[in-house]
């Protein structure tokens, strides 16, 4: 009873110590299913970003708008978006070509940060959420697009270049394939 004691103490000392000297512990590592999970967050959060960048509080019908990138780059976004207010959703058939778009992405877990150049150009079929009441379903396609950049902290570097994209997301939840691999996220 008295070594456990010893023992528990020994422990919770040598974790006060590691605290102590403000080192945290390093992050768990980073595959490329990891990484790949990563690039598919800032894919979609880049086309979200675009979407409110031009169309939010938009009238609905046809659509065709193109924005510089907060960091570099454009994209264009073109088709149509309806809204139901009745289920709280906008209904989405558009178009999304990006050329050099960069987006960051810092955060305090290491698996949601990144610094990704998208260029290519996706379609986007389905229904995004506005309110609690709705859930968002979308397909989001391309026949190529490359992304660039870093992922995850601390930074590595990421290349998908030419990639076909197939990719669905039901609420939170988004994947499918990515260059001919089976990706997914949750946002």
């Amino acid at each position: 009873m008295i070594r456990r004691a010893l023992l528990a103490a020994l422990l919770l000392l040598v974790l006060l110590a590691g605290c102590e000297n403000g080192s945290l512990p390093p992050p768990p590592p980073c595959d490329s299913i990891c990484q790949d999970s990563i690039a598919l967050r800032g894919m979609r959060e880049m086309l979200k970003l675009v979407f409110n960048l031009t169309l939010q509080g938009k009238p609905v019908g046809q659509q065709d708008a193109t924005v510089s990138c907060p960091l570099g780059g454009t994209a264009h976004i073109f088709g149509t978006a309806t809204s139901n207010a009745v289920q709280g959703a906008t209904e989405v058939s558009l178009t999304y070509v990006f050329e050099q778009c960069v987006h960051l992405e810092r955060d305090e877990e290491a698996r949601e940060n990144y610094a990704l150049t998208l260029t290519g150009a996706f379609s986007q079929q389905g229904t995004i959420a506005v309110q609690p009441s709705a859930t968002t379903a979308l397909l989001m396609k391309s026949d190529t697009v490359t992304v660039t950049g870093t992922v995850h902290a601390p930074p590595i570097d990421y290349r998908a270049e030419g990639c076909i994209a197939n990719l669905a997301q039901n609420g939170n939840h988004v994947s499918g394939m990515f260059c001919q691999r089976e990706v997914g996220t949750d946002l």
